[in-house]
């Protein structure tokens, strides 16, 4: 696998509504999702249905845990890579450019393993253009394999069935109402991350795929970039717009925008997107 160097720089990731190139933490691993949208052919359930995937459990990331299609991203260079992680010496300019230069390839490259990753883990073929940025999520400092993910939205047609699951990596799949989803996961029965909990909460007002696209097309491009708190037994994933935010601290009194998981999750936003 090839991966580039780190610029000597102080850039920092944009937190909260910004421009996708501006999201990469050059500090995580680059990943990229494929959330995979389809009207729904007929269910009881209404609204749109989204594929799910649970994984293996003998993985070290989100064993067992259901997700959207994706996986790590691959950058090819025709000079000798060197791992994510490396800095290398360089005026503020060049390191500045270089920056630049490396996040805008990991934006292209993030669509690419989209695809990639989706036709592995379910044999759907997607494509690259009918991909839709959809949000961004980088894991806080210190945590175990850290990722910075690119979430893309797309959508294929209500007679298209035909997953297929590696059956290694990937060992079963459901396409599911949003609802449905975060049903089973209160009730015990569907593991999920919180990125993909809170993808859910999104999608649950939309009826229709083509109301989904077209939303898709004009909101914010938003990089949860999560800080962890807790509240007694309860932990506190806090995101920008949340009073405690800036300080980690989940008491401090103010605007929410936390997803709070115990025995049952609450995603809480009461902040603008933008």
């Amino acid at each position: 696998m090839a991966e580039a160097q780190i610029p000597d720089t102080d850039w920092e990731p944009t937190i909260g509504p910004g421009m996708p190139e501006d999201f990469w933490d050059l500090h995580a691993l680059p990943a990229a999702t494929a959330i995979i949208a389809r009207d729904n052919p007929g269910s009881a359930v209404s609204g749109v249905q989204t594929l799910m995937l649970r994984r293996d459990k003998g993985l070290r990331f989100a064993g067992d845990m259901w997700v959207f299609p994706g996986g790590r991203i691959e950058i090819e260079h025709d000079s000798s890579p060197t791992p994510v992680g490396t800095r290398t010496s360089s005026t503020s300019t060049d390191a500045a450019d270089s920056s630049l230069s490396l996040r805008l390839q990991l934006e292209e490259a993030s669509r690419h393993t989209a695809v990639r990753e989706t036709a592995e883990e379910a044999g759907l073929q997607i494509s690259p253009e009918r991909l839709i940025r959809w949000s961004h999520w980088t894991a806080p400092p210190g945590t175990s394999r850290r990722f910075t993910t690119a979430f893309f939205l797309t959508t294929i047609g209500a007679d298209h069935d035909a997953v297929t699951i590696d059956d290694g990596e990937i060992r079963d799949f459901q396409w599911l109402a949003p609802t449905e989803a975060l049903e089973q996961h209160a009730a015990g029965e569907l593991a999920l991350t919180p990125p993909t909990f809170i993808t859910l909460v999104q999608l649950v007002p939309f009826e229709r795929t083509a109301d989904l696209m077209s939303d898709a097309l004009s909101r914010p491009m938003e990089h949860f970039a999560s800080r962890f708190s807790f509240i007694g037994d309860r932990v506190i994933a806090m995101y920008h717009g949340d009073a405690g935010y800036e300080l980690s601290n989940a008491e401090i009194t103010g605007g929410r925008h936390r997803l709070s998981m115990g025995t049952r999750w609450t995603y809480e936003r009461d902040t603008p997107a933008s």
